[in-house]
């Protein structure tokens, strides 16, 4: 197993290793180990694994993170096997709505807030202050909100995605 993600390492950031369980991104690796862990990380970050978007920022920040195992969490919601009363209630179409992070106190924080728990949990804190900065908070809002409500018709795939399970669509 470690020579697998020493291989998957080789290509950061589409893997990481911590010592519960290896967490990949969905299809980047040739060896996929994906897995729902039961020990507690410090955070827990709740994303869209068939988001193009979505696993490109997570990429990155597993790769900011990789030296700090169990710092971060990243949970793909998109596996058949998510269970949202795992993650403090917050079930598929929650999640699906808006991004959800559960700090290290177990409080759950939507959209921009948690983006900076999520971002200060891989050491880019100056990012997430930014962001929740008075004067910028009311744009960056503003801008996600309407990031959150096209995103999966930016990404290929229908608004009926946010109940059940969806796929990207091919035309």
């Amino acid at each position: 197993m470690f020579s697998r993600v020493r291989i998957c390492l080789t290509r950061l950031p589409t893997c990481v290793n911590s010592s519960a369980a290896v967490r990949v991104t969905p299809a980047l690796c040739r060896h996929q180990h994906r897995t729902f862990s039961s020990e507690s990380a410090a955070v827990k970050v709740l994303y869209d694994g068939l988001c193009p978007i979505c696993v490109t920022e997570i990429r990155f920040l597993q790769f900011l993170q990789r030296n700090q195992p169990r710092k971060v969490d990243f949970i793909d919601i998109s596996l058949s096997g998510y269970d949202g009363e795992k993650y403090k209630g917050v079930s598929y179409e929650m999640a699906m709505e808006e991004m959800h992070v559960i700090d290290e106190k177990e409080e759950v924080h939507r959209g921009i807030p948690a983006f900076a728990v999520m971002y200060g949990a891989v050491g880019l804190g100056w990012l997430g202050r930014f962001m929740m900065w008075p004067p910028v908070r009311p744009f960056m809002d503003k801008s996600y909100a309407i990031f959150a409500r096209n995103r999966l018709k930016w990404t290929g795939r229908g608004e009926e995605c946010t109940t059940g399970r969806c796929e990207k669509k091919t035309h």
